[in-house]
């Protein structure tokens, strides 16, 4: 058995199992204790965020371990497949890195009658990375803006093309600063699109890649390269770079500072799920949230590189 299994009678995880029951009777489904046993079978499937890819299967395959009938299927194509696929009805579930816009929650309501159920997950942040021997340490706002967008939406009085337009890296050999991020259909993209670029344009010449993992990989070869990705596909070929807040403190994105929300490019990862007013969740969904918002589900999610809820927000969650 499982060794998580082991401990539920310690406070903490006590206090989990009596949320998860709350969540499961407040969301219309007959309460239960995540690793409870019993017949159970099904496949779920879900479409949606890239960067929540391995933590999603993860997910699956603890599921799968306590209700070996029950299988979960996760196709990565993006967050701006999630909503798509929501209201086409070929998903029940669609895990996003990032909130649904008012038009995606629109278009749902629009087909359906009734918004869809949007769950924190976990926490997650987006990182400006950048070759390990980078002298490199941290910048601000304006810098990030200046070096990834044309625009200025953040306030800086110029564009940032060459390291040595950089104070901490006049010494750095590399010329220009080759860019990396992220493809049209990641939540990462729009997020660092609205938060990091003050909703600003990107640079034509930024190499977009298809997921975090290749950005980092594409930074961690090339000294003169930058990119940013998701804070759970960081590796020592690169290093993360601090953020100065607005009040000049520079803050490392560090699991504290972004469970807290002082990292100031913290984000929440969503699961949201099609669930009519008034109906149950089938079984097999049901025990998959409840699994998600219980202290073995936290727990996998920061084996996968993510950061748990905070027990205030997991709290505020049993309110639907």
């Amino acid at each position: 058995m499982n060794t998580l299994f082991t401990n539920e009678r310690s406070p903490g995880a006590l206090k989990r199992a009596l949320l998860a029951l709350l969540l499961a009777s407040l969301i219309g489904v007959t309460p239960f204790s995540w690793g409870q046993s019993g017949a159970m079978d099904g496949t779920l499937g879900a479409v949606g965020s890239d960067t929540m890819a391995g933590l999603m299967l993860r997910w699956g395959e603890a599921l799968t371990s306590r209700y070996p009938e029950v299988t979960l299927q996760f196709q990565a194509s993006g967050s701006a497949s999630a909503p798509t696929a929501l209201v086409a009805g070929t998903t029940r579930l669609g895990p996003m890195s990032r909130p649904m816009t008012a038009e995606e929650r629109g278009n749902f309501i629009d087909r359906y009658g009734y918004p869809p159920l949007e769950l924190k997950v976990a926490r997650d942040a987006l990182i400006v990375v950048v070759h390990r021997h980078n002298p490199l340490r941290a910048l601000t706002r304006q810098q990030i803006d200046a070096i990834f967008s044309t625009s200025l939406a953040c306030g800086a009085e110029a564009t940032i093309t060459r390291w040595d337009h950089l104070p901490a890296t006049g010494d750095w050999p590399f010329g220009s600063i080759a860019l990396h991020g992220r493809n049209l259909a990641s939540g990462t993209h729009g997020l660092f699109q609205e938060r990091a670029l003050c909703g600003g344009l990107f640079r034509r010449d930024i190499s977009e890649h298809p997921g975090s993992s290749a950005v980092i990989a594409a930074v961690g070869e090339s000294p003169n390269a930058m990119g940013y990705a998701g804070f759970n596909h960081l590796n020592p070929a690169v290093h993360a770079l601090s953020l100065y807040d607005n009040q000049g403190i520079a803050i490392p994105p560090d699991e504290a500072a972004i469970q807290n929300g002082d990292y100031p490019l913290s984000r929440y990862l969503y699961l949201y799920v099609n669930l009519p007013p008034g109906e149950r969740l089938p079984p097999a969904e049901q025990a998959l949230l409840t699994l998600i918002m219980s202290e073995e589900g936290q727990q996998i999610a920061r084996a996968s590189g993510f950061v748990p809820l905070s027990p205030s927000v997991l709290n505020a969650q049993q309110g639907w």
